[in-house]
């Protein structure tokens, strides 16, 4: 008789289940209940956890809340600061220009005398009369030898002289901005189809314009991403590939050295953060290594 009891008293406890009861606090009317075992109940908080940390996840992952949370990276802020701080030095240089023209003026209106450091009058005695060009043999053959250099020159421009000859140009004529500071890690191989370099940088660094001139591409393709071609004088095309963010629109004007795009690895043919750029003069594509240094 007492194993009979021991083992429904056991029975009894293996079954023993919980009941949550939702009652009205007026009148303590039972509402809704519902029986429940004890790891029903941990499955069930530990199933809530897991479905608010994944809500949680997406959320801040694929909105604008990643925004609001302290020290999260945000492309566009950078972009805003770092145009905010050209404009910021560009503001306090012509404030300086205006300060030094008004003191000047001031100067010539009060009949004062400018100081002897200053730059024009620093100038003003100095006698041209006195200084003798002499040519030496080796400079005549340095000249002559730099002169002849482009004869045999295969890229030159169509422009004539007075006299009716074609004067020749070359690209080693013109300064190369160097647009990303980097490693090469993919030369210049128009045999395979690579028509340029490729340069490993960081993520989001700038991207400068090698040369002045006027943008006329600047969209996405599905092969190399974020793309960016520059018409040149001269016939010279410049293109930047796979980045990450384009600065400039068609149709725009830059100069040397002015930020027109950021490096990434957009475009399905990207092998990792690195731009990809390219140089063509009169529809051919040179070798950027022979004009520009990279690292």
């Amino acid at each position: 008789m007492k194993k009979k009891v021991k083992k429904i008293s056991s029975i009894n406890k293996k079954e023993r289940r919980l009941r949550i009861i939702v009652s009205d606090n007026r009148n303590f009317k039972e509402r809704v209940s519902f029986p429940i075992s004890l790891p029903e109940l941990i499955i069930a908080l530990l199933s809530l956890i897991v479905i608010i940390f994944i809500a949680s996840f997406f959320l801040i992952s694929y909105t604008s809340l990643k925004n609001y949370i302290p020290g999260c990276y945000n492309k566009n802020t950078e972009i805003a600061l770092y145009r905010l701080n050209i404009l910021a030095d560009s503001l306090e240089r012509e404030i300086k220009q205006k300060d030094q023209f008004l003191q000047s003026l001031k100067k010539i209106l009060n009949n004062e005398d400018f100081p002897d450091n200053d730059y024009t009058a620093g100038n003003a005695s100095v006698n041209y009369d006195t200084i003798k060009i002499r040519t030496s043999v080796e400079d005549s053959l340095f000249r002559a030898e730099f002169e002849n250099e482009h004869i045999f020159n295969l890229y030159y421009s169509g422009n004539k002289s007075l006299s009716g000859s074609i004067k020749k140009e070359s690209l080693k004529d013109y300064n190369f901005f160097t647009p990303v500071t980097g490693i090469i890690t993919s030369r210049f191989d128009p045999s395979n189809g690579h028509f340029g370099v490729d340069i490993a940088a960081a993520k989001d660094e700038i991207i400068k314009a090698t040369l002045q001139g006027t943008v006329i591409f600047s969209n996405w393709t599905l092969a190399t991403g974020n793309v960016l071609a520059i018409q040149h004088p001269a016939n010279i095309i410049s293109v930047y590939k796979h980045c990450s963010d384009l600065l400039v629109k068609e149709g725009d004007v830059v100069k040397a050295g002015d930020p027109v795009a950021m490096t990434g690895d957009s475009g399905y043919q990207q092998t990792g953060i690195h731009l990809h750029f390219e140089i063509w003069y009169n529809g051919t594509p040179v070798d950027p290594e022979k004009f520009i240094l990279f690292e």
